[in-house]
């Protein structure tokens, strides 16, 4: 590396951040905590403390605190198991015939949002079916608390140095050392920011306005495919690309396709209770 160029990377911060926030003595059964685990706790107890707000004024399709907490558990499993397993189908086809032990390593990264999604909206019909209750409604509710644990597992994905940015010079770049020593885009955090914080306001502002249902459900989807379409721009397309889209990109087309039609079916069902 030429004098100049190793001026140019002293002047950006250099990724050095421990995946383990504490860790246990010697001789016991696991290293420690990682921030990775700590994070999705985070995302499912703020999303917990929402529920149980909303309903408490009523807002949620949830009768009393035991539907609560199971639809709470019915979200956590639908977002590991379906964000591993979508991660290993997607993305990790290779590696898990290489190793298939590696699907139980989740703390050392590898969720899918899509597989996720697709596990909270097995979940969400599951407490449906079982409840007797409006799918759509549930569809609403889990859509408004998905955000909170998005920006958590983005900020984890950070700090485990996985899924970089692509090479820049910005000033705000960072050094991901495993990757090299180019500086990068920080891109876990625009999608933290793009996929996480700006939806959950959102959804703050808009779930309890009482609308139709179908509707919030819809602004999220789109609002997470606009955000995730962006923010590939600057994430290291490690995934591939298909049809000249990257993996990340193909994928969250249906979510945007899907959240066009929610949208418009709950505002065509406002306009049939309107005449």
């Amino acid at each position: 590396m030429s004098p100049p160029a190793v001026l140019a990377t002293l002047a950006y911060w250099v990724h050095d951040l421990d995946p383990v926030a504490f860790r246990f003595p010697d001789g016991w059964p696991l290293r420690g905590v990682h921030w990775y685990g700590l994070a999705y706790a985070t995302g499912f107890l703020v999303a917990a403390l929402l529920l149980a707000r909303w309903r408490r004024q009523a807002l949620a399709p949830v009768r009393d605190a035991l539907d609560e907490s199971a639809l709470i558990t019915a979200i956590m499993l639908g977002v590991v198991l379906g964000g591993r397993l979508g991660h290993v189908v997607l993305y990790a086809r290779a590696e898990f015939m290489a190793d298939p032990l590696m699907v139980f390593r989740v703390w050392q990264g590898g969720m899918a949002s899509h597989g996720g999604f697709v596990g909270v909206l097995l979940a969400a019909a599951w407490y449906a079916r079982t409840r007797r209750v409006p799918f759509l409604a549930v569809g609403d509710l889990v859509c408004a608390l998905a955000p909170a644990g998005i920006l958590f597992g983005r900020l984890a994905n950070f700090v485990n140095a996985e899924l970089v940015g692509r090479a820049t010079t910005v000033p705000w770049a960072v050094i991901f050392p495993r990757e090299g020593q180019e500086p990068r885009h920080p891109s876990q955090l625009y999608e933290a920011v793009g996929e996480g914080l700006l939806p959950l306001l959102w959804m703050l502002w808009r779930y309890p306005r009482r609308l139709p249902p179908g509707q919030v459900a819809g602004e999220f989807l789109l609002l997470y495919a606009v955000a995730r379409f962006i923010g590939e721009w600057f994430r290291l397309p490690e995934d591939g690309y298909i049809l000249g889209l990257t993996a990340g990109q193909f994928w969250t087309l249906p979510m945007a396709i899907g959240g066009l039609y929610l949208i418009r079916r709950a505002r065509a069902g406002a306009k049939d209770v309107a005449r």
